[in-house]
């Protein structure tokens, strides 16, 4: 079992003596615990909300301060589950699917979860963008923006109605809420842009990530853009390869489309784990990846896995 040590004058409250030392039967851990994006609805849909954003270091989603770091007891198993993006419907008039939830938790910690991003809204069928991490954008029409969930990320967008022409609302990033279409005259009309990300420096350098989808647009004019950090581009109606997936280990959103070209773009994408202590982990599953950063030991998992220091 693997054990720190620290000097007599540097010692911890939980520090033990083994002889005539004393040790630290735990270690201080910081988290950034993002779960998947949800995807962009068909058929003038909305953009997919990032999923949940939680961290130790900087600004968490939604607004809200940093948590506290974690306590990890020394020779203890840590469960590390990622969350993957929604897939986005390959039919008209469907919903962008959710993001997955993903968490953190173990022995002698509260369990760190976040809530997968909400999927878009359509216009011509459930119009309401779902709630999530941050909520999915409102399918035109006028389809509400999905809630976001407190301390994770932000709402939705409304979708858009105008002159009979019909615009998806841009989905909630962890840093900003979607914006309401805007834009254009009739009968081009731009689509909601997704909400931006949030910038964190856990590896060691500044890193945005869990950005909004933008919603789809109207006759000739402009898809929504993504949110910053991976947000999916909304379809521009004479382009529709120009709609795209939310980055996959960002948590970002997927881009909404229009009814009649189904395609394999506008998948919310998965989310992201990393840990960072000021020693290395003993063992880990899940095959995360590896990297220091001055003093910290920095473990970035895209897939669920485990740790133990």
């Amino acid at each position: 079992m693997s054990i720190t040590s620290y000097k007599t004058g540097n010692i911890s409250p939980s520090s033990i003596l083994v002889g005539n030392a004393f040790y630290n039967p735990v270690v201080t851990v910081d988290y950034l615990v993002i779960a998947g994006g949800g995807a962009g609805a068909s058929d003038s849909g909305g953009g997919g909300g990032a999923g949940g954003y939680r961290t130790s270091v900087g600004t968490s989603g939604g607004g809200s301060s940093a948590g506290s770091s974690l306590t990890f007891n020394i020779g203890a198993t840590y469960t590390v589950t990622v969350g993957g993006g929604g897939a986005a419907p390959q039919n008209v008039e469907a919903v962008g699917g959710n993001g997955n939830s993903s968490s953190l938790s173990g022995t002698g910690i509260t369990t760190i979860s976040c809530t997968g991003g909400g999927g878009g809204g359509t216009a011509f069928g459930t119009q309401t963008g779902a709630t999530g991490g941050s909520g999915g954008g409102g399918g035109g029409q006028g389809g509400a923006g999905g809630a976001g969930t407190a301390n994770q990320g932000y709402a939705g967008a409304a979708g858009r109605t105008e002159n009979s022409r019909y615009m998806g609302g841009g989905g909630g990033g962890a840093g900003a809420a979607g914006a309401v279409p805007t834009g254009g005259t009739s009968p081009n009309f731009n689509g909601g842009v997704g909400g931006n990300g949030v910038a964190s420096s856990i590896t060691g350098s500044s890193v945005t990530r869990a950005g909004g989808g933008g919603g789809r647009n109207a006759g000739n004019a402009t898809g929504g853009v993504g949110g910053s950090g991976g947000g999916g581009r909304g379809e521009d109606t004479t382009n529709p390869s120009s709609q795209s997936n939310g980055t996959n280990n960002t948590g970002s959103g997927g881009g909404g489309r229009s009814g009649i070209n189904p395609s394999s773009n506008g998948n919310g994408g998965s989310g992201v784990i990393i840990l960072r202590a000021t020693q290395a982990a003993a063992s880990t599953t899940g095959s995360p990846t590896y990297t220091t950063s001055g003093s910290y030991h920095i473990y970035q998992f895209t897939g669920s896995g485990s740790i133990t220091y």
